[in-house]
């Protein structure tokens, strides 16, 4: 599987023509404690940089925006019935959603982890 990051702190690993898709564990250190996240349903459809979900930490509410434009195929029950994974797994059990991609073209404009790095570093 491949991953991609977002200047807006998601990521997205792909398999085949399904991404997963989750915060950054750089946007879950900011955010603090998470206590909601509300995830969009099976079957919605999405749009690339429009948001898709929300997530309320103790210290503010953010939106999570889609890196691809496709249909939420599953939402993560895990974190919105315990919101804490998000800060203690953030790249892994703490994903958000998984997508059907329709472009994988659109991949093309994301960066991998050397460069979302450096640009974290610039944050």
């Amino acid at each position: 599987m491949t991953t991609y990051y977002t200047n807006e702190h998601e990521w997205i690993s792909v398999d085949g023509d399904v991404g997963t898709v989750g915060i950054t564990a750089f946007a879950a250190e900011k955010l603090g404690d998470v206590v909601f996240v509300e995830l969009p349903d099976a079957g919605k459809s999405v749009k690339k940089d429009a948001d898709m979900a929300v997530v309320e930490s103790v210290k503010a509410a953010s939106d999570v925006y889609a890196p691809v434009t496709g249909e939420v195929v599953e939402g993560n029950a895990a974190i919105v019935d315990d919101p804490a994974k998000v800060n203690a797994d953030p790249e892994g059990s703490g994903w958000f959603v998984k997508i059907k991609l329709n472009d994988k073209s659109q991949l093309t404009g994301l960066m991998d982890k050397a460069a979302y790095d450096a640009f974290c570093a610039t944050q």
